[in-house]
């Protein structure tokens, strides 16, 4: 990209008149309650996923370490995204639902605060961190069933 993009560019908040990475200035801001949702889903063969759904999972419960997982992620976002605001959250709800016809699971994610930014991020980041959670304690299991 050149510098001349920047300049018909207003709406990019984190770049600066340069072009280059820079925090959004949010201090003038009155904080409201903000609240974003984000959604993914793990697919896996029949056999990990009933494996999982019966509860006999090498590495132990799936399905509630993903979910502890996004939850810690979600807290964590500041320090994985750069630029974004670390925030005092108020509620986080991960959920992972069972899927048979994936088969899989769906996973969705529930931020909320009252910031002066919003929490659309922390939502994405537990979906993310909660996938990759569940992906990595299914993947013993398709070695012995796959």
């Amino acid at each position: 990209m050149t510098r001349d993009f920047f300049k018909f560019e207003q709406n990019l908040t984190h770049l600066d008149e340069k072009g280059e990475a820079q925090m959004v200035d949010v201090s003038a801001k009155v904080p409201t309650v903000r609240q974003a949702e984000a959604g993914g889903q793990v697919r896996m063969s029949r056999e990990t996923f009933e494996t999982i759904q019966a509860g006999n999972a090498p590495k132990g419960d799936v399905l509630g370490t993903a979910k502890l997982a996004g939850i810690m992620a979600a807290k964590q976002t500041a320090q994985l995204i750069p630029l974004c605001h670390p925030l005092p959250l108020q509620k986080i709800n991960v959920q992972l639902i069972a899927d048979p016809q994936l088969p899989g699971y769906q996973i969705r994610a529930m931020v909320k605060t009252k910031a002066e930014t919003g929490v659309e991020m922390e939502a994405l980041t537990a979906v993310s961190v909660a996938a990759l959670t569940l992906y990595d304690m299914a993947k013993a299991l398709v070695r012995l069933v796959g």
